[in-house]
């Protein structure tokens, strides 16, 4: 039997919890004028709020779509203001319970985790696979194909259910999760806080797979890009079908099929933004051309410094340099 959760529906729609969410929510958005027109009548907008939800009344509302090239071109739906509160309130109160679940090598949308610590990871199980580059590492990189698109509103909510005995919070849940779809019971938005928590609860039924019962050893999951390590090739090749027909039976999920492979370490293998070989790791180029193409259209220190930021995470010196030789002067450098 799975663990149980103890948090119950009214921790989550206590007047107090709605208050915190706001205050999470609210951080860098108070210029956004959906958030001002809320924030003007607050105290009444979260009374009723938890009128409704207290009721058992409350409705999601309609999303906002617009799209955005991150850096290739992604649809994301926002939710108005009302909803993202919601959102917040709910992930507040089960994020906790949920993280406490998740293996230690899954670093998508985790405090504490991210994309610099998953790419160390990946770093570290290279030169530990390979004994210190001394011998050859194989790596197996898996893609889900229209990963938010595919996930299947079912599926997760039994996930939730056998975590979650409170009915008032499943109800709650699946309200969320249906209020969005790409086709009849199919999809999660792009944009929504809870979003990032199914889809780790969803993820984390492959993540158990792939450590118990594949028993593999060296495995890295970021959102919906995983990776496995090993010094045996024909290994790693025997865990393609495995892995296709657990994401086909139990997830409803394939693999992409362009962007699954296996490769040595050494030869360089492109995971999360940067290029890893044995000794280092350097941007990936389609990240350099947007950066350089960012850096001509919005040449403003704040683009600079993010972009510097992220060069500090590989071997990039030349690449800096130039970088700060062709913009530094326009941005005040």
């Amino acid at each position: 039997m799975k663990k149980q959760f103890d948090k119950s529906y009214e921790d989550i729609i206590s007047l107090e919890n709605l208050l915190a969410a706001w205050q999470e929510f609210v951080c860098g958005k108070r210029q956004k004028t959906d958030v001002q027109e809320f924030g003007v009548r607050l105290m009444d907008n979260l009374l009723e709020l938890h009128t409704d939800l207290a009721n058992h009344t409350y409705r999601h509302g309609e999303y906002q779509a617009f799209g955005i090239c991150d850096p290739k071109p992604r649809q994301i739906h926002k939710a108005v203001v009302r909803d993202r509160v919601v959102h917040h309130a709910v992930y507040r109160q089960l994020y906790p319970s949920f993280d406490r679940l998740f293996i230690a090598d899954s670093f998508s949308c985790r405090l504490g985790k991210g994309t610099h610590k998953a790419r160390a990871r990946f770093a570290s199980y290279g030169r530990k696979v390979s004994k210190n580059n001394t011998r050859t590492a194989w790596v197996l990189k898996c893609d889900i194909r229209k990963f938010f698109a595919s996930i299947n509103h079912a599926v997760l909510l039994d996930m939730l259910a056998a975590h979650i005995p409170d009915l008032g919070i499943l109800l709650l849940l699946q309200e969320i999760i249906e209020s969005f779809r790409v086709k009849s019971g199919v999809g999660l938005p792009l944009g929504n806080l809870t979003s990032q928590l199914f889809c780790n609860v969803y993820m984390n039924e492959l993540d158990q797979f792939a450590k118990h019962k594949i028993k593999a050893e060296h495995y890295i999951r970021y959102a919906d890009d995983f990776v496995f390590l090993s010094e045996d090739k024909d290994w790693l090749s025997r865990q393609l079908p495995v892995l296709s027909q657990f994401l086909q039976d139990h997830l409803r999920l394939s693999l992409h099929p362009d962007k699954v492979f296996i490769k040595t370490f050494a030869s360089g293998v492109d995971f999360l933004g940067f290029v890893h070989f044995s000794k280092h790791q350097v941007l990936r180029t389609v990240t350099k051309r947007r950066m350089f193409r960012q850096l001509r259209t919005h040449p403003t220190n704040p683009t600079l410094q993010s972009y510097l930021g992220l060069l500090k995470h590989g071997d990039n010196f030349n690449l800096t340099q130039q970088v700060l030789n062709t913009y530094g002067l326009y941005t005040g450098k």
